[in-house]
């Protein structure tokens, strides 16, 4: 009987090389690399903690708020470069400025007086969106201790000028800018920048860091003068002082224990920097060794020191008076 033999057990080609795949196979065989770490995989929880630290060393906190599509209701979250004004008194002043904003947000039940009306009012009518949100929702929007009375305003990030622009706007008298050396309270800032619009000077400079910028606090305590006042942000502010040095200026610092007393400065009207320090250690050196004169406010008081937006103020007003004094 032949012997049967099953299928495929003959060989019917002869021995060598034979046709591969053509690669089609490579691609499984190589996996998909190594394992990204952690904090590199967007939904692992590292991941997410990281993100939190980076948006809270940016030291973002304002929000804004979206439908819930499970309540109906406005919920807050988080949004960078936006600023929060809360306050009946504040957001009123802010709106009758016509400080810049993008939204208004109204606690639920707010007992609405005159200032609540006379915010939504101004707000419709200058075509801000209004946001009904619960009281827990107001709290975490305008941040923890924050004092808020149920209406809060959102506003832009301040659009900064340049440092021309606070020249080109002297075309016709001599310069008076203020330039701030570390002063890290926007409330002072504020207060500087409402005496810059009350005395005619022609701006404010920033340096980027170790500064306060013009945040909602600094908008609140400029009671609306930031609107239209010019404030300059710079890299480097002894750089900037020297190139303003060249540029004709003379820039006087202030100090308690400075070599001239502001009543006796020569350089009032000559075009001028003021230059106000930080609130606890003053002018630093390099700024000091850049002035021309290093100038005190006499205190007939046992008062020790004034606070930044005090000196610069005072010493806006001395500046002022003798420029008017000698006709300018």
């Amino acid at each position: 009987m032949a012997e049967r033999r099953r299928a495929g057990a003959v060989r019917k080609h002869k021995k060598g090389a034979q046709a591969g795949s053509g690669g089609q196979g490579r691609k499984k065989l190589e996996g998909r690399g190594p394992t990204p770490k952690a904090e590199d995989r967007p939904y692992h929880p590292k991941a997410k903690a990281k993100a939190r630290a980076e948006r809270s060393a940016s030291g973002a906190q304002p929000y804004r708020g979206h439908q819930s599509s499970r309540t109906g209701r406005p919920t807050v979250h988080k949004q960078r470069d936006t600023e929060l004004i809360g306050g009946r008194n504040s957001v009123v002043e802010a709106l009758v400025a016509k400080v810049p904003a993008t939204a208004l947000y109204v606690a639920e039940h707010i007992d609405a007086d005159d200032r609540v009306r006379d915010a939504l009012a101004r707000a419709t009518g200058r075509g801000i969106p209004v946001t009904t949100v619960t009281r827990d929702e107001l709290d975490r929007l305008v941040g923890e201790g924050a004092v808020h009375q149920g209406i809060a305003l959102q506003v832009p990030p301040y659009r900064y000028a340049k440092l021309d622009d606070l020249l080109s706007q002297a075309s016709d008298h001599a310069p008076l800018i203020v330039a701030l050396d570390g002063v890290t309270d926007p409330r002072n800032l504020g207060a500087i920048i409402r005496s810059v619009a009350a005395f005619g000077a022609d701006g404010v400079i920033i340096p980027e860091r170790r500064s306060a910028g013009v945040t909602a606090s600094a908008w609140k305590t400029s009671a609306g003068a930031a609107l239209r006042t010019h404030v300059a942000m710079v890299p480097n502010l002894t750089q900037t002082l020297r190139q303003l040095k060249k540029d004709g200026l003379f820039v006087v610092g202030l100090d308690g224990g400075g070599d001239v007393s502001l009543p006796e400065l020569n350089l009032a009207t000559d075009p001028l920097v003021i230059v106000v320090g930080s609130e606890g250690k003053g002018l630093s050196r390099l700024v000091r060794e850049t002035c021309d004169e290093i100038v005190s406010i006499p205190i007939t008081s046992g008062v020790e020191s004034l606070n930044a937006g005090i000196a610069a103020a005072v010493a806006m007003y001395a500046v002022s008076t003798a420029r008017s004094g000698s006709g300018e």
